[in-house]
């Protein structure tokens, strides 16, 4: 949490009260578990969107009453609807105004530094949200810069406080969503929010370059590459960052460029593969580009951001959440709109005493991501008053290429164990986990 040291002890306990007193709230009483080990669902960002659903085809009703948080602002209908004029077809929007974010946000210290040199725009980066005029468009936020005035930028996703030092969101908004028949109920959405705004930046950014009359910015055209999960575990959650990103770039150019000059896309694929990530960065620094957008998934970035620091690129994640990359080794090159996860994890654990659980279960993807995410939940859980004996940590190995997921044996240890509330940390091969459960004679709760 991104608060002072001198208040981490009185948060701490704090929230174990919070916790334990908000444990009957949706009901008036914590729920009793029935003797046939009812087992509640929750999940993470990874899992919790209309498409997982879709996946999953006949069996879609298992994940009926299943319930989870992700990083989330209450987007304005009028942004939903110009990213469907980008794609019609869009059904979630988890993180595309957080792309979005990331590439105006790009485009706005590449304006200030007059420069298209890529250690110049991070050094503008924190400072674009921090401390100046306040904007909220491309179009305001651009003519001011290209005046050489500190701005403030305000966004989609970035509307409560700035970037830390670190390059990273100090407050954040969760949102916690609940599936319905086959889809996420929208009508069952809450909002709350985390982190503290005192953690923003306070540092002065270096004083913006007013171009001269006539000429355009040093290296124009700005060029943004994407590294974004166009295949693997995470292309469901493709869709929206996509289209984050590509109207960004609309209304960028459509707000006169960065530099006297349209700024350029670059498309490439993360593929949720290492390698494949590996292979888009070397392509990405052989064809000029000056910032990429991406990777989706935490460790992808943590994989790549030593080829991408040692090119001297601005590596910037719209979805990276493992609380570890805050202290990373990147040069001041990595920064990411979405929050660490050691916010989520508070959040998270909410959601699951909200219903008064007495054993839990916590399956993990085994990464960065998800045995970060699950420690921080475990951490919380403690807090409230869970020993070991109330929680299982348990995690699975990520698929290669088109494997599947075996958790037939995790599965039928939860179901001995006799957890009434597993929650799943991972991506669109999670589903997996929930098919086993249903096939080991577990009884999933709607």
């Amino acid at each position: 949490m991104l608060v002072s040291r001198a208040s981490r002890a009185a948060i701490a306990a704090a929230s174990a009260v919070l916790l334990l007193a908000t444990s009957a709230c949706g009901s008036d009483q914590p729920e009793e578990a029935n003797t046939d080990t009812q087992v509640r669902l929750y999940g993470t960002d990874g899992n919790m969107q209309t498409a997982y659903a879709v996946e999953l085809r006949e069996r879609a009703g298992l994940l009926k009453g299943m319930k989870g948080t992700i990083p989330l602002t209450p987007l304005p209908e009028s942004f939903k609807e110009r990213l469907r004029t980008v794609d019609p077809k869009l059904t979630d929007y988890l993180y595309s105004a957080e792309t979005y974010d990331a590439v105006v946000i790009s485009a706005l210290a590449a304006q200030l530094a007059g420069t298209t040199e890529p250690t110049e725009i991070a050094k503008q980066i924190v400072g674009v949200t921090t401390g100046g005029e306040r904007c909220e468009d491309p179009n305001t936020c651009l003519r001011l810069a290209r005046a050489g005035q500190d701005i403030e930028y305000r966004g989609v996703s970035l509307n409560r406080a700035g970037f830390t030092d670190a390059g990273e969101p100090a407050t954040a908004s969760y949102a916690t969503l609940h599936f319905g028949d086959q889809k996420i109920d929208d009508g069952k959405t809450e909002f709350v929010g985390a982190g503290d705004e005192s953690g923003a930046s306070t540092k002065e950014p270096p004083r913006g370059r007013k171009p001269r009359a006539g000429k355009k910015g040093d290296g124009a055209p700005l060029v943004i590459g994407g590294l974004l999960p166009k295949t693997g575990d995470l292309a469901l959650a493709y869709p929206p960052l996509a289209a984050g990103a590509a109207l960004a770039i609309r209304e960028i150019n459509a707000a006169g460029g960065v530099l006297g000059e349209p700024v350029a896309w670059v498309d490439g694929d993360d593929g949720t593969n290492p390698e494949t990530a590996k292979a888009t960065v070397a392509s990405h620094v052989a064809n000029g580009v000056h910032v990429i957008i991406g990777a989706a998934a935490s460790g992808i970035s943590r994989a790549v951001l030593p080829d991408v620091v040692a090119a001297g690129r601005i590596l910037f994640s719209p979805s990276n959440t493992d609380a570890g990359l805050t202290t990373v080794d990147d040069k001041n090159l990595y920064f990411r709109t979405a929050p660490p996860d050691s916010l989520q994890g508070r959040a998270l654990a909410d959601v699951i005493l909200r219903d008064g659980p007495r054993k839990v279960a916590i399956v993990a993807r085994k990464d960065s991501y998800g045995e970060g995410l699950q420690e921080n939940v475990r951490a919380e859980l403690e807090r409230a008053g869970f020993g070991a004996d109330r929680v299982r940590l348990l995690t699975y190995e990520p698929p290669a290429d088109t494997q599947a997921v075996d958790f037939s044996a995790s599965a039928q240890e939860i179901k001995t164990y006799g957890a009434d509330a597993v929650l799943i940390i991972g991506f669109g091969e999670s589903l997996k986990v929930i098919t086993d459960l249903a096939d080991a004679g577990v009884t999933l709760r709607h």
